[in-house]
């Protein structure tokens, strides 16, 4: 993936407020940013910054998971294996969510 200067910056921004950029290999075509147990894909936009794809998840080991209901209780999910959703994890996605959000905002 070709990253033009400003696009470096933002990752630099990104790693300095303590994300982490990682690969997913089956997102090739997006750059992912990790932290603690929360992850996003950001798609390079016109712009010359990044746009969210999709939206923050919470992960299990290094997969994304999704927010599903079941028997009246919410969990995060990916394949087989789940978490409940508590107010610390939901939380930890939210601050991670605002803080990402953020850090691509352009900067003045």
């Amino acid at each position: 993936m070709d990253l033009s200067p400003p696009q470096l910056l933002i990752l630099q921004r990104l790693h300095t407020a303590g994300f982490e950029i990682v690969a997913f290999p089956m997102y090739a075509n997006y750059v992912g940013t990790r932290k603690g147990n929360c992850a996003a894909l950001l798609a390079p936009a016109a712009t010359g910054g990044f746009a969210i794809f999709g939206m923050p998840a919470y992960l299990i080991g290094t997969n994304f998971t999704v927010r599903v209901q079941r028997n009246g209780r919410e969990f995060f999910v990916w394949k087989k294996e789940s978490l409940e959703l508590t107010p610390e994890r939901l939380a930890e996605l939210d601050a991670f969510a605002a803080q990402l959000s953020q850090v691509l905002l352009p900067q003045l």
